[in-house]
């Protein structure tokens, strides 16, 4: 079955000896795959031969039905069915019916014709990078992994096993060492209920203290066992940051393979507010006099975006690969008060760095949140 990653190009080209014309029916759907499949297809094309050739791009079409969350770290992909009939030589007949999956992934130029990107884990980095008390969500293909297993000074900590299944929900899932998203403790505390509302934090010098000398969630180094790699499993390293003088902020963006990924800012950050106004010239006059207290420059409207300006802190050269797909990604979010915020990344530019010529590798990015200050949805 192949796979359509939808912000590349996917073609489907026929050629034969006296093609004359042809149509693609395409199904698009979620659910179970082939037994959620509509009666009616998503897209008919017809489209007459050109040198006894036809030739659809679909990405494009089938990314319009992709939906993801970075709340709740669901990613669904989408079912692509697609089954042409031709014409040849004033004959019509229709071909067996192929089957795909749509992941809201891209490739590169140099990845060539229709992409793949077949992996087992779907993020590009070996080395994983995160606040010591913030848990892991680590994005896995579960039709090519068997087992992922969480290890902590050589002793396994978590396991979670894998088998092949045909809904459209869980072809990708997060592995993670908690039940709560939460990242930080407070937040945790904050959004536990036992029926009676949240729960209450009060924090102080000493548990300050306490809960940097302590690490929630200890994982070190992650396996992961796939149908495809008979040699062992896929090691993973994380690094765990213990930053006490500065905010921590995450950002989740979807990557190349078409899941979230996480990547932390430990350092120093710095945040700003722009408005913007339209304003339109009042009399104020009333008989032979006016109010000093009135507007005479009155503003028909204000609205207002805050920006901020985030530094990650030192990271291994192979996050590079990480960064890029960050800054390639359409959708972005940051973890703030224990919410998803979306947020665009407005730098446009991108400089790598390597450890050779920068020594210790830092980066700083500039965001924007997605949404006005002022809430004006209507």
């Amino acid at each position: 079955m192949a796979k359509i990653n939808v912000r590349s190009p996917y073609y489907v080209y026929k050629t034969q000896t006296k093609l004359q014309s042809a149509i693609l029916n395409i199904w698009i759907y979620s659910g179970t795959q082939t037994t959620s499949r509509p009666a009616a297809a998503t897209y008919t094309l017809r489209s007459f031969a050109i040198n006894e050739a036809v030739n659809y791009e679909i990405a494009e079409l089938v990314r319009d039905y992709m939906t993801y969350s970075a709340e709740s770290y669901e990613t669904p992909i989408v079912w692509v069915d697609y089954q042409l009939t031709k014409v040849v030589a004033g004959v019509t007949s229709t071909e067996t019916l192929v089957a795909n999956k749509g992941f809201y992934g891209f490739g590169y130029f140099e990845d060539g014709y229709n992409p793949q990107l077949n992996a087992d884990f779907l993020q590009s980095n070996k080395t994983i990078v995160k606040l010591d008390d913030a848990p892991i969500y680590l994005p896995i293909d579960t039709n090519r992994v068997t087992e992922v297993s969480f290890y902590h000074n050589n002793e396994k900590v978590y396991e979670q096993n894998f088998s092949p299944n045909t809904n459209s929900d869980n072809q990708i899932q997060y592995v993670t060492n908690t039940d709560s998203p939460a990242d930080r403790f407070r937040d945790r505390v904050l959004s536990f209920n036992q029926g009676s509302g949240p729960g209450i934090f009060e924090g102080s010098i000493c548990f300050d203290e306490f809960s940097n000398e302590i690490e929630v969630f200890p994982v070190d180094t992650i396996y992961v066992y796939s149908l495809y790699n008979s040699g062992g499993g896929r090691e993973i390293k994380v690094k765990n940051i213990e930053e006490c003088k500065y905010e921590p902020y995450k950002i989740s963006f979807i990557n190349k393979y078409g899941a979230l990924q996480d990547i932390w800012f430990f350092k120093t950050s710095s945040k700003e507010l722009t408005t913007k106004r339209e304003s339109f010239k009042r009399n104020t006059l009333v008989a032979n006099n006016y109010s000093l207290n009135e507007h005479q420059d009155k503003n028909l409207y204000k609205r207002g975006n805050e920006k901020m300006s985030l530094n990650t802190g030192f990271y291994p050269e192979e996050y590079n690969e990480v960064f890029k797909q960050m800054q390639l990604s359409e959708d972005a979010w940051i973890r703030i008060d224990g919410k998803s915020l979306p947020i665009n990344i407005t730098d446009s530019g991108f400089g790598y760095k390597t450890s050779l010529n920068d020594k210790l590798i830092n980066y700083n990015i500039k965001i924007e949140f997605a949404f006005d200050t002022i809430n004006n949805i209507r």
